[in-house]
């Protein structure tokens, strides 16, 4: 099953791409769709699809300046345009395949060909990754592993004294001082992390249990190892006496 992902400025060019994908076709799931190219970055670079159809011609950004935003390309993509001069330029940008609106269903199908040598050739990174994951979070609760800047990173959780929020982006701090950001959300990360250890005290700050110096009470805060004043979110602070 090839997992799709489409994005395209017109809600109409989206519904029939969608319908020639799905009616003639049972092997292609279509995972999300957009309209808004900001909205399928911050989407693309938290999941990996097996493909991204890609409108070249949209008036926020086009497709190249698009792609050039992305942090995960491990995926293929596939550019749609209008336009047959955008060819060229779209095999520069390692797509695979351009399709010309309106996209004819013969031509579709030799892409979708070219979408799986593409996806049987690729190394599978995410699936290794995934693999890795599930596995220290489930077997070896010291470790836990990350992928930033195109590479996996193995973090001993008791190295990590707490980790910080700022809306996509999550930075690690750790007992070196070291500080670590990834492209991912509180939350995403959260789910990594082995709970008997971690607690999520605040919408903005997950902290490691072991690594509190100080709760103060009355002002409602934890002092860390690393002297870090950390508030304790009210709906969560009976949750946080019964962990501690």
């Amino acid at each position: 099953m090839i997992r799709a992902v489409i994005i395209d400025d017109e809600q109409k060019a989206i519904e029939s791409l969608s319908w020639e994908l799905t009616n003639f076709n049972d092997e292609v799931e279509i995972i999300a769709t957009f309209s808004q190219p900001e909205t399928a970055i911050d989407y693309l670079n938290n999941h990996t699809p097996d493909c991204i159809f890609l409108d070249i011609n949209m008036p926020t950004m086009d497709g190249f300046q698009f792609l050039d935003r992305l942090s995960n390309k491990d995926f293929a993509v596939v550019i749609t345009t209008a336009y047959n001069e955008y060819a060229l330029k779209a095999l520069k940008h390692e797509a695979i395949d351009y399709l010309l609106k309106p996209i004819d269903s013969d031509d579709l199908k030799d892409t979708l060909r070219k979408i799986k040598k593409h996806n049987s050739l690729s190394f599978p990174i995410a699936k290794i990754e995934e693999v890795l994951i599930n596995f220290n979070k489930n077997f070896n609760q010291k470790k836990i592993t990350i992928n930033t800047d195109g590479k996996l990173i193995f973090l001993e959780t008791d190295n990590i004294i707490y980790i910080e929020s700022d809306g996509n982006y999550s930075t690690f701090v750790m007992a070196d001082n070291q500080k670590i950001v990834v492209t991912k959300k509180l939350k995403e990360v959260n789910a990594i992390l082995p709970e008997d250890y971690f607690f999520r005290i605040h919408n903005s700050f997950i902290i490691n249990l072991n690594k509190i110096k100080e709760f103060i009470k009355n002002d409602g805060y934890v002092v860390m190892q690393s002297n870090k004043k950390i508030p304790v979110a009210r709906q969560r602070k009976s949750d946080f006496l019964d962990k501690v």
